[in-house]
């Protein structure tokens, strides 16, 4: 499978990069919970680092410093992600970057390397057939919460209105806190289980404060142009447009600082590097990162992550 990655995208002329997986700096995520390490120099000080969650950070350097179209495979660590069948804290990423593109051209991008890589116009997964004849289908986040949830979130827009029309559908809303966690509730309960069973599907436009990195849409700024894929039932990858406004970034980035200080997590330093080279960035561009251990699970028909990796960290700490 990694053969057929690599020999896909060296059909479309992109650079393969190696990052480095030790940083000074890191995502600010609230969601992410970051491996932190010292680094000691030969007089004994030492330095915070940290493993990194995504390549994406340093692949934006490079693009600032004047990279066109690369990919790279790697791994990445995520502490706190042990079990669940679907997580492991360290796996490994496919993370790629287009020049003059935007998430609609990732989404083409998408289809083609995973219809390469599978190599057949149908799959078997979980006892179904998945069919993978294009084009794959693209729902919206909006159209989607009314087909399945029965819930327009143009008409529940704040946390008090979402929280009673969660309600009163028998949700139980009283760990949630914030609209988004409300939203997550509905979506991983009533949406995410039903995506993909039969056919791939692109799901995209998320709520704009779920995604620090991504353009929001100019018809309607609560929406981003931001897409996940669905095959079986599993979440394989995170897509946007890119925001290149180093100042908004700026913006972003701090509201993050300030909802890690609120969840009693270590509000990191922001990375100032990277909003020099999004000033650098002379070109529009999207990219996405795809999570490699879960696509192969759907191509070799695995329940489970563990499945597919030959040293899981389960076992490590569960022999």
């Amino acid at each position: 499978m990694m053969d057929k990655i690599r020999t896909f995208f060296e059909r479309e002329s992109f650079l393969e990069v190696e990052t480095p997986l030790m940083a000074p700096t890191v995502d600010l995520n609230p969601n992410l919970t970051p491996f932190e390490i010292k680094l000691a120099d030969p007089s004994g000080r030492a330095y915070p680092m940290y493993l990194h969650p995504s390549p994406e950070f340093s692949m934006k350097k490079l693009i600032g410093a004047g990279f066109g179209n690369i990919y790279t495979l790697c791994k990445v660590f995520r502490n706190g992600e042990v079990g669940g069948g679907r997580h492991n804290p360290e796996f490994t990423m496919l993370e790629w970057y287009r020049q003059d593109a935007d998430y609609r051209n990732i989404m083409d991008d998408t289809e083609a390397l995973i219809r390469f890589v599978a190599g057949a116009d149908t799959i078997n997964y979980q006892g179904r057939t998945i069919d993978l004849a294009e084009p794959w289908p693209r729902k919206s986040v909006h159209e989607l919460f009314i087909e399945y949830a029965g819930i327009d979130l143009l008409q529940n827009k704040d946390y008090p209105t979402l929280a009673k029309t969660a309600q009163d559908k028998r949700l139980k809303t009283s760990a949630c806190k914030t609209w988004d966690d409300i939203f997550y509730l509905i979506f991983l309960n009533e949406i995410e289980p039903k995506l993909g069973l039969d056919r791939p599907v692109f799901v995209y436009d998320y709520p704009a404060t779920q995604s620090a990195l991504a353009l929001v849409k100019k018809d309607d700024p609560f929406w981003c142009e931001r897409f996940e894929f669905y095959m079986g039932g599993q979440e394989l990858c995170n897509a946007f447009s890119e925001l290149l406004d180093a100042e908004e970034q700026k913006k972003r980035f701090e509201a993050e600082r300030e909802e890690r200080r609120r969840m009693g997590k270590t509000a990191f330093e922001i990375d100032e590097k990277l909003l020099t080279s999004l000033n650098l960035t002379k070109h529009p561009y999207g990219g996405n990162a795809l999570g490699v251990d879960r696509l192969l699970m759907v191509l070799m028909d695995a329940t489970k992550i563990e499945d597919v990796l030959l040293f899981p960290v389960s076992k490590m700490i569960n022999p």
